[in-house]
């Protein structure tokens, strides 16, 4: 999941140098945290959040398939 985020937001900011994607599994989640430089986060949220509620769909989609749960934060 973190390949697919990475991709993701690499692709819309101005700085894909800074994009971190950090991962962290347990038995039933995978919480995928993503820091973007300052001057991005706009960028990624988008106007009412609606990019990162289609990040978050996608990633939901992608873990379909390994029967967990993905939680995807968006953090400065």
């Amino acid at each position: 999941m973190k390949e697919v985020v990475e991709v993701i937001a690499k692709a819309l900011v101005d700085h894909p140098e800074e994009v971190q994607v950090t991962e962290t599994e347990n038995d039933r989640t995978i919480e995928v945290e993503l820091k973007v430089a300052a001057g991005d986060m706009g960028k990624v949220i988008g106007k009412q959040g609606r990019i990162a509620k289609a990040i978050r769909s996608v990633v939901k989609a992608a873990s379909s398939r390994e029967n967990k749960k993905v939680n995807v934060e968006i953090v400065q």
